[in-house]
């Protein structure tokens, strides 16, 4: 790939000092890695490869995305006179692998050493490390800036704790960092403001909803959509309408249209669903932070700052900050802290495959089939259909958690491991035993049909107050069955034993037909 100025490229140094690795979600020009480069001594390494589409079978958006990210900020590099290697996806002798295409590269231009930012996946750093050791090189790692916390600075607030709760990390971030907070008190006088929080729509929906920001594709995003269609066109989801921002001041024009439209009333309506509004007042910036073209300080920043004038309601200022301070850095300390026994936790015993539904968005349940069918034409649900909707059905369906790992990586814009699969594992599948999320988040259909008002249901073939017969809602089924399979684990814990409590009331008789009418939908076809 060419600088479309047509300046000349930067030369590689000869001798080389450091490679600096930059992986396709570190592209932020104050990363630590980049720190003491020297253009005469130093260049920049990124490689388009296409293991990163294929292990697992990522959407064609969720490529492009990251491809076209690449490449503009590749170009501001040759822009500020930095060397750089790098690799297009169908350059001759691509091996198709990162660790590959470093071990090219070290051949090629004899580095002294490597030097990176800390990455986001398990598998990545394994992959790099192998290559650095195969060439006899050190791979120095740095802390990645763009988080409030380090690993270690989560170890250890995880040290001789017997629970990790999210709440207390992120009430000591808030005060290490002074977010929101008066002295030593919070803001308001409370932590948490979800009692404010939260409402479902009525049964006139949610009104008017701000648009959101649409970037057209240039040159460069034009010719990646086009490779993509060649090279994965048989992928899940299409490039149809591709909008998302790819640079660093898209990014920006994304935040301040969110601070300026969507945030003041973020908080109340983040738990609502409605038909065809697949952000609502959601910010939509999950991408951009995680390719890091924004940061999480900036993001947190423009929030409050909102807040102090007066143009957003506490509520909402917190509920979103607690999102970006609160769950970000809690499911990364999570990831490697863990890793990468934590990818296999399946506490629930779940063994199910995950419905061929979810690849196409076929189904007859009108709440699920929004919710997958905009996820495979946009990339993107917002968090409450991930968790409510789409993670709540292979829940209580009892789906391998591998499998709905593989799936959320693969068809999310915004997935990358670090941050997706402690959500599935820990608070989505609650395959982790409790470890992040003190109850599994669990639901009958009745929880859809009251956040929607009741749109989802009026639209579909079942009755989310129906657990039995033909017209009764998956939904509701699977989590009475759930309730009966989990009863023992489910009693045991403060928050769930109302739940069980309430199964008390089903009959031996009922009881039984529920488990066999659960087990029909386990076994397929899902419902028709």
């Amino acid at each position: 790939m060419h600088d479309p100025s047509n300046r000349p490229e930067p030369p590689i140094p000869r001798p080389l000092r450091h490679l600096v690795l930059v992986l396709g979600d570190q592209l932020n020009h104050d990363a630590s890695a980049l720190d003491g480069f020297d253009p005469a001594q130093d260049a920049v390494w990124m490689a388009e490869v296409r293991e990163e589409s294929t292990h697992v079978w990522s959407a064609q958006a969720r490529t492009a995305l990251f491809l076209s990210a690449m490449r503009h900020f590749a170009d501001e590099l040759r822009a500020a006179g930095r060397p750089l290697v790098y690799t297009p996806l169908d350059a001759p002798g691509n091996t198709g692998t990162l660790a590959g295409e470093l071990s090219r590269a070290i051949a090629a231009h004899r580095p002294q050493a490597l030097v990176m930012t800390a990455p986001g996946d398990w598998r990545v750093l394994q992959a790099l490390r192998g290559a650095a050791r195969a060439a006899g090189l050190t791979l120095a790692l740095r802390d990645d800036r763009h988080f409030y916390a380090t690993v270690r600075d989560f170890a250890a607030h995880a040290a001789g704790r017997k629970q990790l709760r999210l709440e207390f990390f992120y009430r000591a971030l808030r005060q290490r960092h002074g977010v929101l907070m008066d002295g030593e008190q919070p803001a308001g006088g409370r932590w948490n403001f979800d009692a404010d929080n939260r409402e479902s729509f009525g049964a006139d929906g949610p009104g008017a909803v701000p648009p959101p920001p649409l970037f057209a594709p240039d040159a460069t995003t034009q010719t990646v959509l086009a490779l993509v269609r060649e090279h994965f066109g048989s992928h899940p989801g299409g490039l149809d309408g591709f909008a998302w921002p790819v640079t660093r001041a898209q990014a920006l024009a994304a935040l301040h249209d969110f601070i300026t439209h969507r945030l003041p009333a973020f908080g109340r309506w983040q738990d609502g669903l409605w038909p065809g509004q697949p952000l609502l007042w959601h910010s939509g910036l999950s991408a951009a932070l995680n390719l890091k073209l924004l940061s999480a300080r900036e993001v947190v920043d423009a929030a409050v700052a909102a807040w102090q004038a007066g143009r957003v309601p506490l509520a909402s200022c917190e509920g979103f900050v607690r999102q970006i301070l609160g769950w970000r850095e809690y499911v990364r300390g999570l990831y490697w802290t863990r890793m990468p026994d934590y990818a296999d936790a399946n506490a629930l015993q779940a063994r199910a495959d995950l419905p061929a539904a979810f690849w196409s968005g076929d189904t007859p349940m009108a709440c699920l089939r929004d919710a997958l069918g905009q996820t495979l034409r946009l990339g993107y649900a917002h968090h409450i259909q991930r968790l409510m909707v789409i993670g709540l059905y292979t829940l209580l369906l009892g789906v391998d958690p591998r499998q709905v790992q593989a799936w959320f990586l693969a068809v999310y814009v915004d997935a990358v491991e670090w941050v997706e699969l402690p959500n599935v594992v820990g608070m989505s599948q609650f395959a982790d035993g409790g470890l992040m999320a003190s109850k599994p988040y669990i639901a009958s259909g009745q929880y859809i049909e009251r956040m929607s008002g009741g749109r989802h249901c009026r639209d579909c073939a079942f009755n989310p107050r129906e657990r039995l017969g033909p017209t009764a809602c998956p939904y509701t089924v699977l989590y009475w069955d759930f309730l009966q399979r989990h009863e023992a684990r489910l009693a045991a814990n403060p928050r769930t034993v109302m739940q069980v409590r309430n199964l008390a009331r089903l009959g031996a008789g009922e009881r039984a037909a529920i488990r066999a009418q659960a087990e029909r939908l386990r076994a397929g076809p899902q419902p028709t």
